[in-house]
């Protein structure tokens, strides 16, 4: 374990579901990463996805689940600290991956990414878990990803796909709707950081968080890693997840630990 983060990170992380690891990586492993991030984008997957309509000036994509065909995803995954230091921050004694996604906004995106909370839209439960978001790329505090501090400790708000805003997993109803958080900004402990290749933001899957288009001529190229410790648990849905797992019922049933190959133990 040679990265250690600081007593600081792990409550801010336990407090506000957010936290910001600088120099987290070595410019050979940002170098890897963006290679694998080209390959994705050069052969997107089945599960790849345009989250910006075609009247955006831009172009936002969205990935998930490659890093088994993709080498350079593969070893950043397996041979950083990303594991080690996703048991500290989540206090586990194992980490287990659960999904990698490509998110890039090319020059000129207009499309936001809405407010909203990850874990609805999954097929796990549990509460230590983390998420790591990893530019390649200098993203500026105006365009990089923001959390409502805290939100993490609240209750699940209804996910929803983030064009048309459709209830496609939980019935209408059945959650608090997302507040408007754009229109009262002031209401909200909103953290965010500017952040350089090499750094990383880790967040709780539950922490609400959006992100503003880009301008310019600049790139937004990021790779999110999604890790799973101790306590989380296999909850199968009656609707497809995002990302879906085809099969993955037949094999684990309600309740159990997510110890499956899709799912490999990076740290004991």
């Amino acid at each position: 374990m040679s990265f250690k983060v600081t007593e600081k990170d792990i409550q801010a992380y336990r407090q506000d579901g957010a936290v910001v690891i600088r120099g987290l990586f070595s410019t050979d492993e940002i170098e890897r990463l963006t290679q694998g991030i080209e390959a994705n984008l050069s052969a997107p997957s089945w599960r790849s996805k345009v989250a910006s309509n075609s009247a955006d000036p831009g172009w936002f994509i969205e990935d998930f689940c490659t890093w088994q065909v993709n080498p350079n995803y593969q070893r950043f995954i397996e041979e950083s600290d990303l594991a080690a230091v996703a048991a500290q921050l989540m206090q586990t004694k194992e980490v287990r991956l659960f999904h990698d996604h490509l998110l890039v906004k090319e020059p000129g995106t207009t499309q936001r990414t809405p407010w909203h909370q990850d874990q609805p839209y999954y097929n796990i439960d549990g509460s230590q878990n983390v998420s790591f978001w990893i530019p390649v790329d200098p993203v500026p505090r105006q365009w990089t990803i923001e959390f409502v501090a805290g939100s993490h400790l609240g209750s699940w708000l209804m996910p929803r796909t983030f064009l048309d805003e459709q209830a496609r997993w939980f019935p209408e109803g059945a959650m608090d709707e997302v507040p408007d958080i754009e229109a009262q900004r002031g209401k909200y402990p909103i953290l965010g950081w500017a952040v350089e290749p090499g750094d990383a933001v880790a967040f709780h899957m539950l922490t609400l968080h959006a992100a503003a288009g880009v301008q310019g001529n600049e790139r937004r190229r990021v790779f999110s890693v999604r890790l799973m410790g101790d306590d989380v648990v296999h909850a199968p849905r009656a609707w497809e997840t995002s990302p879906e797992f085809p099969g993955l019922k037949d094999d684990l049933a309600a309740g159990v630990a997510m110890n499956h190959p899709l799912f490999p133990l990076l740290l004991r």
